[in-house]
């Protein structure tokens, strides 16, 4: 079946998120054209109003309604210890759980070079620029254990070893409540290798 030209239009735009093909975006466009006229308009709007109402940090690239971001702005946190994370929606999860209390950086994106991504298309050389701040005393890799992670990781700690900053990673392994005899041989490892004294 040919669609209109208005429904081609809008699965054609579903299909530029990420994941999405086209049943999922033919899926998403039929349940746009189910709701109200009001509920769409809504929704629309919703998503020029993030898109209006939104800017990149200009010290740590966090996605904010501010620059600089509430975080970097905050007199409360701790401005020795630098968290990295790939995206913003990993720096939220790290926020979620009320235990770290120090700066961020977002390097908007990991160095992938099957997707042509390298380090000069992330965020790396602004962190530099910040580690050239006499008060950072350490740096946490908070990373995806990916192949684009580990990559990151090995680069960014080659580029900050200099600065005799101390490097951290996060811890990798079990999910709390998980069975090992479910889990990976790959989570199993990275739990085998994290694991401290009791």
């Amino acid at each position: 079946m040919i669609y209109p030209k208005s429904i081609a239009s809008l699965i054609e735009q579903f299909q530029k998120f990420p994941s999405v093909g086209p049943k999922s975006a033919q899926r998403m466009a039929f349940q746009v054209l189910k709701m109200p006229l009001s509920e769409v308009e809504k929704f629309a709007n919703s998503i020029v109003e993030a898109k209006k109402n939104t800017c990149t940090c200009e010290i740590c690239f966090n996605i904010s309604t501010e620059s600089p971001c509430e975080i970097c702005k905050s007199t409360g946190r701790n401005r020795s210890v630098i968290c990295v994370v790939s995206e913003t929606k990993d720096l939220i999860a790290i926020e979620k759980t009320n235990e770290y209390k120090g700066l961020y950086h977002v390097l908007q994106g990991l160095i992938s070079p099957m997707d042509g991504i390298g380090a000069g298309d992330i965020r790396i050389k602004e962190l530099l620029t910040r580690l050239t701040d006499n008060d950072v005393c350490e740096i946490i890799l908070a990373l995806s254990p990916s192949v684009e992670g580990e990559a990151t990781s090995m680069y960014l700690t080659k580029l900050i070893k200099p600065f005799g900053i101390k490097i951290s990673r996060i811890a990798f392994g079990l999910p709390v409540g998980a069975d090992l005899e479910y889990a990976d041989e790959v989570t199993l490892a990275k739990a085998i290798e994290g694991r401290h004294e009791l």
